[in-house]
């Protein structure tokens, strides 16, 4: 079994920069591919980025060109970095691991973290 701890969230201002934190526990991730999704209050869970082991990303278009998805596979760690935060990025950010098939539905994963709060004021 892998657990996944999410951290780094927090408050900022519309226009700050936050890092998210996803490690890895229990079973190796080996070279399972990973991603963020988000959910905001009263809403889905929506999909945020994916990264391949290789290190091939893909982004939500809401974030293409202020987050960036990366991974240290040696770590079993994840990486989001947010930057240019809007007050719409405002969300639980969760990771996932271990998809089945469309790596851009929740349904997909294996593995979830419990998420980490992210509130951006205006």
């Amino acid at each position: 079994q892998v657990q996944l701890a999410e951290s780094g969230g927090g408050l900022v201002q519309a226009g700050d920069s936050l890092r998210l934190s996803c490690v890895a526990s229990g079973r190796t991730l080996g070279d399972s591919p990973m991603a963020w999704f988000r959910r905001r209050l009263g809403d889905a869970r929506e999909f945020v980025a994916f990264i391949m082991f290789d290190g091939a990303t893909v982004y939500a278009e809401s974030v293409k060109g202020r987050f960036t998805i990366s991974r240290d596979n040696a770590k079993e760690t994840m990486y989001l970095q947010m930057t240019s935060l809007k007050p719409e990025d405002t969300a639980i950010y969760s990771c996932a691991a271990g998809p089945r098939n469309n790596y851009m539905l929740p349904s997909s994963y294996n593995y979830w973290g419990q998420g980490t709060q992210v509130t951006v004021s205006s």
